[in-house]
């Protein structure tokens, strides 16, 4: 069963042709981001206009393509610093992407302690 929950995702910056299917999305893969195709990571390519998207995974026997065509609105990408031809995100931002949810006003909140306090608490409690 194809899932891309537990995968690392690689945003390819610039705007691909939706033309391509999985052999030139694999060309991108290797030729311009420079990774495996076949690493199990998932692959996110959108167009020029950002109403179409392509995620590109490979599993066990070969790969899957996801395919979104948006009959209004636009993908709203994540603000990164244009640092390279690809950048990472994770999977919350994925899922906000691809559902629609501005991740301009997003934002994450805290859902953990840093190690220090944890290791403080954790003194105090022994004592």
């Amino acid at each position: 069963m194809f899932s891309i929950s537990s995968a690392r995702y690689f945003l390819y910056q610039n705007p691909t042709d939706m033309r391509k299917s999985f052999d030139g999305l694999c060309g991108i893969v290797h030729g311009a981001m420079g990774k495996s195709p076949m690493s199990g990571d998932v692959y996110i390519f959108i167009n020029k206009t950002r109403n179409r998207i392509k995620l590109l995974r490979w599993e066990s026997g070969g790969f899957v393509l996801f395919y979104k065509r948006l009959e209004k609105g636009t993908f709203e990408l994540p603000a990164r610093p244009q640092t390279g031809i690809s950048s990472s995100i994770d999977y919350s931002e994925l899922v906000m992407l691809v559902t629609g949810i501005s991740l301009e006003h997003a934002r994450k909140r805290r859902r953990f302690l840093p190690q220090n306090t944890v290791d403080k608490l954790t003194f105090k409690c022994n004592d």
